[in-house]
């Protein structure tokens, strides 16, 4: 289901459309957060330095991980290979991992920070979608449904479009996490639920979704996306029996 993949092309210069969405997706990210952050309680100023250094980050690890993985391919051709695009699951943990010392280092509190970047992180995940659509590498299962989409021009089956389904779940999450953040919630509660909802989405979107790599009877991505769920819910069951406690303490 190839949309339209290529945003621009001159010579040997080619623009990739998701690579301008994802880019796109990261500077919105980052001037939503210094709205979330006033509303999460965090220092604007210190957030934006926080998602500068977790982009570089995740940029910067990715490739040292790439390069490690295929160290002789790298020895031979190094520039090639830092070319190519990356973001593993080392290379997110590495760079979570990175972007707590960071935090920590700058006394902004963490909880707080991911409430602040559970609206933002929305964001960037309906860009990576529209991104996904444009160059159709999320194809969903047939349907007889009206807006269903032909993978080839002039094919007759139409397609599920997934990545719309999940841009549109992205932007509506990002709009529910922005007006539960102006509640003042306790702190984590916006990420949690931010996560779990996300999760939720995921999992039922993927009823639809052409089936991918199998385990336990169930796709990876539903795996995923039910730990994701499973973790939300437990961050906001902790937030929960905290505030509780603290009210019965007073």
């Amino acid at each position: 289901m190839r949309v339209f993949p290529i945003l621009f092309h001159f010579g040997h210069l080619t623009l990739p459309t998701f690579g301008v969405l994802a880019a796109l997706g990261l500077v919105l990210a980052l001037m939503l957060s210094e709205r979330t952050a006033r509303l999460a309680g965090v220092d604007a100023g210190k957030l934006w330095d926080a998602g500068v250094f977790a982009v570089i980050a995740a940029f910067v690890l990715s490739r040292l991980v790439l390069a490690v993985t295929y160290w002789k391919t790298f020895q031979a051709f190094p520039v090639l290979l830092l070319t190519v695009p990356s973001l593993t699951a080392t290379g997110l943990l590495l760079t979570a991992i990175a972007t707590v010392l960071w935090l920590r280092f700058k006394q902004v509190p963490l909880l707080r920070a991911l409430d602040a970047w559970a609206p933002c992180g929305a964001l960037v995940w309906a860009c990576l979608a529209l991104g996904h659509f444009a160059e159709g590498s999320d194809p969903g299962m047939p349907t007889t449904l009206p807006w269903g989409i032909a993978p080839m021009r002039g094919e007759a089956v139409r397609l599920h479009p997934v990545a719309l389904y999940v841009a549109v779940a992205a932007l509506l999450l990002q709009v529910a996490a922005i007006d539960f953040l102006r509640r003042r919630p306790a702190a984590g509660m916006t990420a949690g639920a931010t996560i779990a909802f996300a999760g939720l989405a995921q999992f039922l979107i993927s009823f639809v979704r052409a089936p991918g790599l199998a385990w336990s009877g169930m796709d990876v991505l539903q795996w995923v996306a039910l730990g994701m769920f499973a973790a939300g819910l437990f961050v906001v069951a902790l937030r929960l029996v905290d505030n509780r406690r603290t009210a019965t303490a007073s």
